[in-house]
């Protein structure tokens, strides 16, 4: 049974009998003295995709869904929908596009290391690694010495996101991104 101040987005938590994923979090901790920290959740529920929103104190418990987490790899698209294989038993998994469109930009041909949550053998959400590295396909030329400034430039890269990156860094360099805050961490 998870506290509110634990929850992630991506958890899976059950209310009124139903499972909900937690879509977004919003933390608003008061300024008087003795108050209590808020969180405002947005949930969206895994059957008929309808957003819920709801705010809990820090310590408000939930009831957490029985799921399985399993490491699958990226097959196709097929449709509407994408196609995932588990990496242990070789069975397929299907969800739809539009569930699963913010870390669908991250995602490439044959990745792996991604984790399916399931839930009564449907896959309902992925987790993808918090860093990846890509090829830098577009951006401004490098500008020697510039390392020893903060300076950033905009660059696109391999997989069409758009990030800032150190004005040093040139087109096919490979650098390390956050997958979710989409900002440059190393170069590769």
């Amino acid at each position: 049974m998870p506290r509110a101040c634990d929850l992630k987005k991506g958890n899976v938590v059950e209310i009124n009998d139903e499972a909900y994923m937690v879509k977004h979090i919003d933390v608003r901790s008061p300024s008087a003295r003795g108050a209590v920290t808020l969180y405002k959740i947005r949930f969206n529920s895994i059957k008929t995709k309808q957003k819920y929103e709801e705010s809990y104190k820090g310590n408000d418990m939930l009831n957490g869904v029985a799921l399985q987490r399993k490491s699958v790899q990226y097959l196709y698209p097929d449709g509407a929908l994408h196609v995932f294989m588990d990496n242990q038993e070789y069975s397929q998994y299907m969800i739809e596009g539009d569930v699963i469109e913010d870390e669908f930009i991250w995602i490439t041909d044959g990745m792996e290391g991604i984790v399916a949550l399931i839930i009564d053998e449907n896959m309902v959400s992925i987790e993808i690694p918090k860093t990846l590295v890509f090829e830098i396909s577009q951006t401004a030329p490098g500008i020697k010495g510039a390392s020893a400034s903060a300076r950033t430039k905009p660059a696109t890269l391999s997989n069409g996101v758009e990030i800032q990156i150190p004005e040093y860094l040139e087109v096919g360099e490979m650098v390390k991104v956050n997958t979710e805050t989409k900002k440059f961490m190393s170069k590769a």
